[in-house]
């Protein structure tokens, strides 16, 4: 039996199991996983290298679907849904910050802020991605291309982006990984500012023990299960 989530609940997954096949079996990444987040909540999800981090991100904001379990967005069973239809559920709630940037080469920094807004048909997207840029410093560089900014620059236009859309959940994926320390670290308290003032709700993917104190809570993988 499912359990629906409450009104407070903005993402709730319940018994995720995601398994893919292999020749040598049936490889199990996730297993018996729930997870719920609170709006404006801040949730780091943590574990080792192949334990499921990433797979749960990408159930969890639609980008996949579970071999088993079901995942509640917005109000919306997003595992019951064709892709066409979670993809408007994306579109209509959920920013993305990656760690390899996922920016458009083609594309000016202006226009990559602008890209989630004008398909949705939003108006006024050059006005509100002009404004986001400046906000992450980045008001000078609006008519450069990805390959003339640095990694840091760049990162800071995917936040730009991410937030532009205004989602009420945005999910990053080591968003410092590619990183120096000292980049990281700017662009980290920039990620939460934002955050903070757009009352998003925040699942961050992380290795970072440090970077994971900055959020509200922590849950941890360990073999495709969640463990206390």
């Amino acid at each position: 039996m499912k359990d629906v989530p409450n009104n407070s609940c903005i993402l709730h997954a319940q018994r995720l199991r995601k398994s893919v096949p292999t020749a040598e079996g049936e490889l199990v990444i996730l297993d018996g996983v729930d997870f719920d987040a609170a709006a404006g909540e801040s949730v780091a999800v943590m574990g080792a290298s192949g334990s499921g981090k990433t797979t749960l991100l990408g159930i969890l904001a639609g980008l996949d679907l579970p071999t088993d379990g079901s995942v509640w967005l917005d109000g919306d069973e997003i595992s019951a849904l064709s892709e066409e239809a979670r993809a408007r559920v994306r579109g209509r709630c959920v920013g993305f910050v990656f760690q390899t940037f996922q920016l458009i080469e083609s594309l000016s920094a202006l226009e990559n802020v602008m890209l989630p807004s004008e398909l949705r048909g939003d108006r006024g997207a050059k006005e509100d991605a002009r404004a986001f840029l400046d906000r992450v410093g980045l008001g000078h560089r609006l008519t450069h291309y990805p390959r003339q900014l640095s990694g840091g620059e760049q990162q800071r236009v995917a936040i730009a982006r991410a937030f532009a859309s205004r989602p009420k959940v945005l999910f990053a994926d080591e968003p410092t990984g590619n990183l120096d320390t000292g980049t990281g670290k700017r662009v980290v308290e920039l990620l939460f500012d934002l955050n903070r003032d757009s009352n998003a709700t925040l699942v961050l993917v992380t290795h970072d023990a440090t970077l994971a104190e900055r959020c509200d809570r922590t849950i941890t993988l360990d073999g495709g299960r969640r463990v206390a």
